[in-house]
């Protein structure tokens, strides 16, 4: 988790695409969406075995887009391990997206 937040910040794209698993990666990983982006940290709230291979991570990362409030955004993602690799699968959002916490 904390290797794919360092890989947004970095605008990585190649690395996210690498470590997403192909049944649910997005065809295309668009540069210019984050145009503006500023992160400004993560907070890996709690990560746990599921078993056969399955992990769930619990974070909280927070950015900015220009000049507006701060985003927190809270995410339960869900990561398969195969061929010795973790893969994101996909996340939820546990509540909704909150603005002005800096």
């Amino acid at each position: 988790m904390r290797s794919r937040y360092s890989a947004y910040v970095l605008g990585l794209h190649d690395y996210l695409r690498a470590t997403w698993h192909p049944d649910t990666c997005p065809a295309v990983l668009d540069p210019d969406d984050n145009t503006g982006l500023r992160w400004l940290g993560l907070d890996v709230k709690r990560h746990a075995d599921a078993g056969d291979g399955t992990a769930v991570v619990e974070f909280v990362a927070r950015y900015k887009v220009g000049g507006a409030p701060a985003v927190r955004m809270h995410e339960v993602s869900r990561f398969v391990r195969e061929d010795g690799r973790w893969l994101y699968v996909d996340g939820e959002f546990p509540t909704h997206v909150t603005r002005g916490t800096s």
